[in-house]
């Protein structure tokens, strides 16, 4: 019997196949540049906004899906849960300019398997991958501590915990000096819409104007 065939079959069925999922070409060239000079991965799909990354997944298999939050149509997070409720045990690696502390826990919590930033991302892309595709969770260790102290405190959450995802993205983006129609063009969504998201998140919050939220923001490191 002849076992090289079959060694090189299996060989290839251990290739970690992924979807890389950007909108900006520069970045998708650079994750490819890494994870190319891997010997156990394959980049098998590229998506450049939501729908084409729910259009991919639903219609392809992919071992690891390494997802960006900020996309045009449907934004990361909900396009993280999506996958989630159709493929639950897809593992989603979370690739963002965010920081932690803006969007860490709300993804992990959303099903994400690994939260990783781009400042770090050529230094930890691969073991993220590796790790995320053997079943397992990625994140930072200042991460880590910060869940595990979590945990552990049962601490008041603080305003922006009571928002919903929506509305949590809606307040960074104010926070971050965009107007109701910068937001509502980059959300693809309509101005009463951010409108109103803007008065509820100003409710839950107790404040009174845009300034007070993004003092709060700012002093909350939620936006840069």
């Amino acid at each position: 019997m002849n076992l090289v065939p079959l060694r090189l079959c299996e060989r290839k069925n251990l290739m970690i196949r992924i979807l890389i999922a950007d909108d900006h070409a520069i970045v998708r060239e650079g994750l490819k540049q890494i994870i190319g000079e891997t010997s156990d991965m394959v980049i098998a799909g590229e998506a450049s906004n939501g729908h084409e990354v729910l259009n991919k997944v639903f219609k392809n298999d992919y071992d690891v899906v390494v997802l960006d939050i900020t996309m045009p149509g449907i934004n990361g997070l909900d396009v993280l849960k999506q996958i989630k409720a159709q493929r639950p045990k897809l593992p989603i690696l979370v690739l963002t300019m965010h920081p932690e502390d803006q969007y860490a826990v709300r993804v992990l919590r959303a099903g994400a398997s690994g939260y990783l930033t781009k400042e770090s991302a050529s230094d930890e892309l691969i073991t993220a991958i590796r790790k995320v595709s053997a079943g397992r969770k990625y994140v930072s260790s200042s991460l880590a501590e910060k869940l595990a102290f979590g945990l552990e405190v049962d601490a008041e959450k603080p305003p922006h915990e009571t928002l919903s995802d929506r509305e949590y993205q809606v307040m960074c983006m104010i926070g971050s000096g965009k107007t109701v129609k910068e937001i509502a063009d980059e959300l693809f969504l309509s101005v009463k819409t951010i409108s109103t998201y803007r008065t509820r998140i100003l409710e839950k919050m107790n404040m009174k104007n845009n300034a007070e939220l993004t003092h709060y923001a700012i002093k909350q490191g939620l936006v840069e």
